[in-house]
């Protein structure tokens, strides 16, 4: 008989590799959304801790000169509040919509891009809009 000798080669089956690159896109297709709404939760947290400032400030103002105030310049010439400058260069402020409703607009400097939305519900007592996710995102 002739002898024949058995090879063992080491190594993954294309079918192992299938898999593995299977799961690793399962994982990838969950991981990336949640990831860029952190990123961009991240980069609202500013404007948002900033509309909450202007708001119990505004009713500072409120309570001293018994109206609402009619723009951000109103609380920042007065003692009531000063925003920092770079949160000025990224966000824009509106006011004018109080008692109700206060906004942030990104501008360009925000590295997420321009026009991007906060708002507080006063209301409610929740921010709706850019970087709000779960059960406090926009119904």
């Amino acid at each position: 008989m002739k002898g024949t000798l058995k090879r063992h080669q080491s190594g993954f089956t294309m079918i192992e590799i299938m898999v593995v690159v299977v799961i690793v896109a399962i994982l990838a297709a969950i991981a990336v959304p949640t990831y860029i709404r952190y990123v961009e939760s991240a980069r609202a947290s500013d404007a948002r801790s900033t509309l909450s400032a202007l708001y119990k400030n505004a009713r500072l103002f409120r309570q001293d000169s018994g109206e609402w105030p009619g723009s951000v310049e109103d609380l920042s010439r007065g003692k009531y509040l000063e925003i920092d400058r770079g949160t000025l260069r990224q966000w824009s402020f509106d006011i004018s919509g109080l008692p109700d409703e206060l906004k942030a607009t990104s501008l360009e400097d925000m590295v997420g891009g321009a026009g991007k939305e906060i708002r507080f519900d006063v209301e409610r007592g929740k921010f709706l809009g850019y970087g709000v996710f779960g059960k406090d995102a926009e119904e």
